[in-house]
């Protein structure tokens, strides 16, 4: 009988070299599960390739076949499956978190992602568990973990593009700029990471200026796009001018853009010292040339009235119109007192209206209109009042 065994043997390896495979399958170990028949086979191996045996899984494990009973072959990269048998993990339950509406059995190398209520993660800040050899890896278990909202933190210049209010330990998310503004690393999308002492960095969107309009000048720079407090320096054409009366000249970006404009200008263009006016100033630092387009305010003095728009402009060499502080009509007590009349409307003791304003007035207590003609309202005509009287 052994000889015939031995003979059966060299058979199947001949077989085997036959058709180009030279290596048989040594006796399968098939972790967490047992050969058919076992003790009966033993003797037969090695075995050629093609050759066939079944076996079972132990508790809590499964053959890729989910039958209880499986076959596994011999192959020339060896046996076929290579894990017979995989662990079986179950998921019904989330401590901490949301779990599934029934019961789902995984496999070995299975992964699911879950759910845990605001706040909780499980552990190392994890989301997914994964069925492994000894079952769920992380455990099915949300703990509780340091969390970080976004109220603890203002994006000036942007805001939050990720949806969630709460971000849990080592999380991430992403911010954007408003249009014009970028980050410290010149992007318009940045990051922060919630850590146990709060957000990472605090988000920051600063100024973005692009290439202004160059009139009557230029730039040697190749940049396109300057950050907060870049300069950017230009030149005059020949013949032109800044605003300072140079060749040269720089901006800055700042929060609110350029500066001013790199525009260089004509002695033509410009406009000298502005017109002076009665009664009136200029509310600003006077200069000896100004640039087209230039704008000054005037104000009056005391008790005058400013007659038509208080500001000039520059209009490429003429400054227009400049407006006029004309004297004001005085309603004062005395003159009241004389007529026997007060205002209507006011209890002060003296105001001043301007040129066409209509002025209100009654008879005190005791006295009445001298003529039925006479009104009690008069206009401010030329800085004269001419006042009702009663008797």
């Amino acid at each position: 009988m052994g000889i015939m065994l031995l003979i059966g043997v060299i058979l199947s390896l001949w077989v085997s070299c036959a058709h180009g495979q030279v290596k048989p399958c040594d006796f399968p170990e098939i972790k967490h599960g047992h050969l058919y028949n076992s003790e009966r086979f033993t003797p037969n191996f090695p075995v050629p390739i093609g050759k066939i045996f079944y076996y079972s899984c132990d508790e809590n494990f499964e053959a890729p076949s989910q039958r209880h009973w499986a076959h596994i072959s011999c192959t020339k990269e060896g046996w076929f499956p290579e894990v017979p048998c995989r662990r079986k993990c179950t998921f019904n339950s989330l401590e901490n978190g949301q779990a599934p509406v029934s019961k789902r059995i995984y496999l070995e190398g299975d992964t699911v992602k879950v759910d845990c209520n605001a706040g909780h993660s499980l552990q190392n800040g994890q989301s997914v568990m994964a069925c492994t050899e000894h079952g769920w890896s992380p455990p099915p278990r949300c703990i509780h973990v340091k969390t970080c909202s976004k109220s603890d933190i203002e994006i000036e210049n942007g805001f939050f593009s990720q949806s969630a209010h709460t971000y849990i330990l080592n999380r991430k998310t992403l911010y954007r700029c408003k249009p014009g503004y970028v980050t410290e690393h010149g992007r318009t999308i940045g990051s922060i990471t919630c850590l146990e002492n709060g957000w990472s960095d605090k988000p920051v969107c600063t100024k973005l200026c692009g290439l202004p309009v160059f009139r009557n000048s230029f730039s040697n720079s190749t940049k396109k796009r300057f950050k907060l407090n870049d300069t950017l320096n230009y030149k005059c054409l020949e013949g032109y001018e800044n605003r300072d009366g140079n060749t040269t000249g720089s901006i800055i970006c700042g929060e609110v853009g350029w500066n001013h404009l790199p525009t260089c200008y004509n002695s033509k263009e410009k406009c000298g010292p502005p017109p002076a006016i009665d009664n009136g100033d200029i509310t600003s630092f006077l200069l000896k040339v100004y640039p087209p387009e230039s704008k000054l305010e005037y104000q009056c003095q005391a008790y005058y009235m400013l007659q038509g728009s208080k500001y000039i402009v520059c209009d490429y060499g003429q400054w227009s119109k400049p407006p006029k502080c004309i004297d004001p009509c005085i309603v004062d007590e005395e003159s009241m007192n004389k007529n026997n009349i007060q205002l209507r409307w006011k209890n002060d003791s003296k105001i001043y209206v301007k040129t066409g304003d209509i002025i209100q007035f009654i008879c005190k207590t005791g006295y009445r209109e001298h003529s039925p003609q006479q009104s009690f309202q008069t206009v401010c005509q030329e800085g004269v009042v001419r006042y009702p009287k009663c008797e």
